[in-house]
């Protein structure tokens, strides 16, 4: 028989696709959700599709009031939550400071806030924000509530960011792990539910889509008394979908009140992190930070 009429073996089949893309697919899952998609934009344009979905949820009896400033998205690599989450805020600052993300990690990581990406220290968040984006922060500690939420809110319907680190479900959504899915938000917005009677159309005109959400048109002061305030939902981006999030406040604010330890499997998974003294109780628990713009400032 010639060696010509011999048939070749045949291929071994390919390895199963679980196992060739075994890592990669597990840990890159939101960014492949993310390919071929592009974020919606606008200060308001998202939030009306996310309202009108969940329109039958809102009550009937208050008036609502939307405040937002668009941020840009962007998908992280790796545990860079925090750094992402500042990266969309530097946008609303005025003028606006753009930074290379690389630029972001790069200088984090020459300070020592970080080994990886992570950002496990707010106090250390604060810093390369003011050193690396030219702002200045007010770091608030004590939880969100309170006091906190009054100048919260404020800033907010200023159209200024707020840097939020909370616990992340699956679904991006405040949990309740005690730290062990840290995670960090930028919060570019709020939507308000008021007494009725408390909204000026005049300032506030009722949006032609849906006719109950009263959109702020400029930055302004929310004036009205606490009492007046019923309801509180925040828009937010983090670094694992190009969406925004729609959150109740008081949900954020137990999640950011709670984060007590790192998840024990990823301490001990042997990879470096820079963690501050007092663990993540100490640098994340109960804080957040209000990126402040020069006009501000002055």
């Amino acid at each position: 028989m010639s060696v010509e009429n011999i048939a070749a073996p045949p291929p071994p089949p390919p390895p199963p696709l679980s196992l060739a893309r075994s890592v990669s697919s597990k840990k890159k899952l939101y960014q492949a959700l993310a390919e071929g998609r592009a974020p919606v934009e606008g200060d308001h344009e998202e939030a009306r599709i996310i309202l009108g979905q969940r329109e039958s949820s809102f009550r009937k009896d208050l008036q609502w009031v939307l405040f937002n400033k668009y941020v840009p998205s962007l998908i992280q690599d790796g545990p860079q939550c925090g750094l992402v989450a500042l990266w969309m805020a530097t946008h609303l600052l005025q003028p606006p400071k753009t930074v290379v993300l690389e630029t972001l990690v790069q200088m984090a990581k020459d300070n020592g806030y970080t080994e990886q990406g992570e950002m496990f220290s707010a106090s250390d968040m604060a810093k390369l924000a003011e050193e690396v984006c030219g702002c200045r922060v007010q770091r608030l500690s004590g939880g969100m509530m309170g006091e906190n939420t009054a100048v919260i809110l404020k800033h907010l319907a200023g159209g200024q960011p707020v840097l939020v680190p909370y616990d992340e479900d699956f679904n991006h959504e405040p949990c309740l792990r005690n730290g062990h899915k840290a995670h960090w938000a930028v919060v570019s917005g709020i939507l308000l539910g008021l007494r009725q009677g408390c909204v000026d159309s005049e300032h506030f005109p009722p949006d032609v889509t849906l006719p109950w959400l009263h959109l702020s048109q400029n930055e302004a002061s929310v004036s009205w008394p606490t009492d007046d305030i019923k309801e509180v939902f925040v828009l937010a981006k983090q670094g694992k979908s190009l969406r925004y999030q729609l959150w109740k406040f008081e949900l954020v604010t137990q999640s950011n009140c709670q984060l007590k330890e790192m998840d024990p499997q990823r301490a001990s998974d042997g990879t470096r992190y820079v963690l501050p003294p007092g663990g993540i109780q100490d640098g994340l628990a109960g804080q957040a930070l209000l990126l402040l713009t020069n006009t501000q400032m002055s």
